[in-house]
């Protein structure tokens, strides 16, 4: 995987945050529907498989509509499978953990996704990370702990790791993105993963298929669209902004959480929730703040100092 620069021509700011924040409302309101679907008895794989089949014709038509099925050819193929195969395990625990928790943990664990990132890119880009950003992902740890609460049965142990697994994806699935976004648009990206996707879990759908009805079938459309509009947005803050700058945008979806949840499932988060997430976010911020200011230094000061 090649690393992304700090900085391209291509870059701009405000438009990615604004993506990334238009791209997150709409997995929140696909989260909701996930959850309202699962507890109606739609299998994990058929949320999945018609999440994405949505999107095919919606994407073929946007397609059409500007440049032709040309522009949706691609000379990184290898790239995309690695994406598409990251994705689906992606969505199976994302999905796991918003249908084993409630939106508000679910949701909070999943801003744990800056904090693997610093891991990710120790393994996989060679960067050197001290003093703040170890600080950062030590805290963060503690917030998930005070969430989870381990022991107590506050929230189930296996939802928790699911939810933590999904962070995880995100993360190196961000990564992974930004390199295919240097030669590949955000409408191919997206294409080729939802092509991959639904050609992958054809057979178990077939296999796994029951009758809906129609509210079911109206969740599973609902899911779709939501699915497709935040990921295309997404995608697109990923080409037009810094990873570790655009991600903090995911701290919104708290507030799109604890009202579907209430709204839609009459929960409201735990009181280890409002301790716990703060420590999270903050860690989250630390570790935005500080890649932002070494993204700023010349290549020789960022690959000369060990204590950022």
């Amino acid at each position: 995987m090649t690393p992304p620069s700090s900085q391209t021509k291509a870059d701009r700011p405000l438009l990615a945050l604004a993506f990334r924040l238009g791209g997150i409302a709409g997995f929140a309101l696909m989260a909701a529907l996930i959850k309202l679907a699962a507890e109606s008895g739609v299998h994990i794989v058929e949320l999945i498989f018609w999440r994405q089949l949505v999107s095919l014709p919606i994407l073929l038509g946007w397609a059409l509509l500007t440049d032709g099925l040309m522009q949706l050819a691609t000379k990184r193929p290898k790239a995309h499978a690695v994406r598409a195969a990251y994705g689906i395990v992606g969505m199976v625990l994302n999905f796991g953990g918003v249908i084993l928790l409630p939106l508000a943990e679910a949701t909070t664990l999943g801003f744990t996704a800056p904090i693997f990132a610093v891991l990710l890119s120790i393994v996989l880009l060679k960067e050197s990370v001290g003093i703040w950003r170890w600080s950062a992902v030590i805290a963060g740890f503690i917030g998930i702990v005070i969430i989870a609460q381990p022991g107590s049965g506050a929230i189930p142990l296996t939802g928790a790791l699911v939810a933590l697994g999904g962070a995880f994806m995100i993360a190196l699935i961000s990564i992974q993105i930004r390199d295919l976004s240097r030669t590949d648009s955000p409408l191919v990206i997206v294409f080729w993963f939802s092509l991959a996707t639904v050609v992958t879990l054809l057979v178990p759908v077939l296999v796994l298929f029951e009758p809906h009805s129609t509210r079911e079938w109206l969740l599973l459309l609902g899911i779709g669209l939501a699915g497709t509009v935040g990921q295309v947005l997404i995608t697109m803050a990923l080409r037009f902004g810094q990873v570790s700058s655009v991600i903090m945008m995911d701290y919104s979806s708290i507030i799109w959480a604890t009202l579907y949840g209430w709204l839609f499932f009459a929960m409201l988060p735990t009181s280890a929730l409002w301790i716990g997430a703060p420590v999270v976010i903050l860690s989250g911020l630390v570790i935005t703040w500080r890649e932002r200011v070494v993204a700023g230094r010349l290549p020789v000061e960022r690959q000369g100092r060990a204590g950022t």
